[in-house]
């Protein structure tokens, strides 16, 4: 794969030669890998001629027009719409305009600040096609821009050069300074850049906040008064304790692909892989920064594979200088070409359940035939008041019924036996077109889908058995840390085991991870990586495997989140407070092989032994522990309940 830094290295000399024919390719550049467009800030500029102050300010201006068309582009796809080609074309022209004319530029006008928004935009372009891409190599570029403007301050020195500048002074607006730095901070987030820049970028912006409190107006500084809550709430739910390893699929951590047990040949497969999926979150108080709440967030990372190189060896912090970020080091980062494609993300923030089954059925019109897609849906839902599900048949005539046009009646969601998933406010008429019902997804099930279900209600979407489904706990024992309103505050207990399961492990047993012994962590780390590895080759071996689960066996990143999901099952099902009650547990469906439940060795087993590491082995109920050889007896605490 041609990568945007590299491929700017290796065309210098023919922009030399041939300047205009290059620009052209860079607009015509198409498909997935090939977004790039602009030349590194680190690089040396060129000679040029036949040039003019004038071009300069044309070009600026549609430039301007450019970007904007962009922003009104819908991220979700698998073609790319020729708007971005042409805003990477164009801003190539700016780009290396003012490499090669800075001085005259200046005389003419020319202020630092216009130099750091043609960076800024680079970047959130380069950011944008993540988002339709979810190439992560992607990301490493836009930090490169983004990391340029910051160091050279370009939104600062321009005040300090009004004294010799021959032009008045042009005082550059806050908001544009504090949205720069608030994209900045999401793209140092989603690239785990935890050690250094996230926390100078948040100082920066309270900062920034703080000084422009008397020239910004009251509305706008209310507006980012509350952004700056938001990242406060953001970073202390995403902690360093959560990032311990990387959330993605790393090689420090995962075993690699080829070395994975495959299901034998004589089992019928279609070799299916994770190619898209949809995240979406609803709920009226979660923790969230612009767009990205922390369980999609979350999700997010699972979904793809962790750049070589990067700081897993080192558990994400000290790798690198970030502070020194330079246009070499970044390049070590990128993600090994010889990794599979991460699966296409469409990230939905709140929308209208319209919106939500518009873009689902365009992901399935372009799946491709050996494509699977993830449906990640985390909502609050309305309970039905028969407390169970109905069947599929009953569900479909209930809603054709219930929205029947010639039915005059008002509409009582509550007075439904189905339930449902909110995604919309709770009040007011109409609530019933605010609600996704499991018969909305059925006829998407026509397409290779793997659904996680996050909410008190994911139990009504058991219906139809030839989909994989995650079905999160119904309630949560309020004895829990997880409970309630608290679970806002850290995310979802559910979704932290699938992403970040010792860390869910450890909050499970009420370790926040403020005094951790990493000596245990460690252990217990080693532990259920080898539990996690033994559940898999448990499942190849068996003979009574549902074909979903097989398919869900042959990607990587999906077999991980199976994996997790069994952890997770098992430690909640062990767990004293739960009681072995089924509103206490998640499920699946299709049904796992009996060898893998909570109650096998092998899962009793695993969560004896990491329990014990954190000496909370009496916060569960365990079987006769004598007949596990596997367990160490030194570990085992003396008061389990038998």
């Amino acid at each position: 794969m041609a990568l945007g830094l590299a491929w700017t290295v290796q065309t210098e000399e023919r922009r030399k030669e041939n300047p205009e024919e290059e620009e052209e390719k860079v607009g015509r550049r198409k498909g997935r890998n090939s977004p790039f467009m602009a030349s590194s800030p680190h690089q040396a500029p060129q000679s040029g001629a036949g040039w003019s102050a004038d071009q300069f300010w044309s070009l600026l201006e549609k430039a301007e027009r450019r970007f904007g068309r962009v922003r009104e582009l819908p991220v979700f796809g698998r073609r790319e719409p020729e708007e971005y080609g042409k805003a990477f074309c164009i801003y190539t022209k700016l780009w290396r305009m003012q490499q090669e004319h800075r001085h005259r530029l200046v005389d003419a006008g020319l202020r630092r600040w216009q130099v750091g928004e043609i960076a800024a935009r680079i970047a959130h372009l380069y950011y944008s096609q993540y988002q339709r891409t979810s190439d992560t190599a992607l990301l490493s570029e836009a930090f490169v821009f983004y990391h340029a403007v910051l160091d050279r301050a370009y939104f600062l020195a321009d005040a300090a050069d009004h004294h010799h500048h021959p032009h008045p002074p042009i005082e550059i607006a806050p908001t544009k300074h504090l949205r720069f730095l608030a994209r900045f901070l999401l793209v140092a987030l989603l690239l785990a850049r935890r050690a250094d820049t996230v926390p100078r970028l948040a100082a920066q912006i309270r900062t920034l906040l703080d000084d422009s409190n008397k020239t910004l107006q009251e509305a706008e500084y209310k507006e980012w008064k509350h952004v700056v809550q938001e990242i406060a709430r953001f970073l202390r739910a995403d902690s360093p304790f959560i990032n311990m390893r990387p959330l993605r699929y790393s090689y420090a951590f995962d075993p690699p692909p080829d070395t994975l047990p495959t299901v034998p040949p004589t089992v019928k497969k279609r070799g299916l892989v994770l190619s898209d999926a949809m995240l979406c979150s609803y709920y009226q108080n979660e923790v969230k920064f612009t767009d990205l709440t922390i369980d999609v967030f979350r999700m997010l990372q699972c979904l793809e594979w962790e750049p070589c190189g990067s700081f897993a060896l080192n558990n994400g912090y000290n790798t690198h200088d970030e502070s020194r970020q330079n246009h070499l080091n970044l390049l070590k980062d990128l993600r090994d070409a010889a990794l599979p494609p991460n699966p296409l993300k469409t990230v939905l923030y709140r929308p209208s359940v319209t919106h939500f089954l518009t873009v689902l059925a365009t992901k399935c019109e372009e799946l491709p035939s050996n494509g699977m897609m993830l449906i990640y849906l985390s909502a609050a839902g309305e309970v039905g008041s028969s407390g169970f599900c109905t069947d599929t048949k009953e569900m479909v005539v209930n809603s054709f019924n219930k929205f029947d046009i010639s039915n005059t009646s008002t509409i009582d969601v509550k007075e439904d036996n189905g339930s449902c998933l909110w995604l919309g406010c709770r009040e007011g008429e109409g609530k019933g077109s605010n609600c996704i019902y499991p018969c909305d997804l059925i006829p998407f099930t026509r397409r290779p889908l793997f659904l996680v279900i996050d909410s008190n209600a994911s139990y009504s979407f058991k219906a139809g058995e030839t989909t994989a489904m995650f079905l999160s706990p119904s309630c949560r024992p309020s004895s829990l840390g997880f409970s309630g309103d608290s679970a806002r505050q850290i995310g979802s207990q559910f979704t932290m085991f699938l992403t970040a399961p010792l860390q869910a492990f450890c909050h499970l047993i009420g370790n926040s991870g403020v005094d951790i012994d990493r000596d245990a962590y460690n252990k217990a780390e080693e532990v259920l990586s080898l539990s996690l590895n033994e559940w898999g080759t448990t499942l190849v071996a068996s003979s009574s495997l549902h074909p979903v689960w097989v398919e869900v066996l042959g990607d990587p990143l999906l077999r991980r989140l199976l994996l997790r999901f069994i952890f997770c099952r098992a430690a909640l099902s062990l767990l004293k407070v739960a009681c072995h009650k089924v509103e206490f547990l998640p499920s699946c469906a299709p049904p796992l092989p009996e060898s893998v439940d909570a109650e096998s060795m092998l899962s009793q087993c695993c969560v004896l032994r990491v329990a014990s590491l954190f000496g909370a082995a009496n916060q569960f109920s365990f079987a006769e522990a004598t007949t596990w050889p596997e367990a160490d007896t030194e570990e085992a605490n003396p008061s389990i309940s038998m």
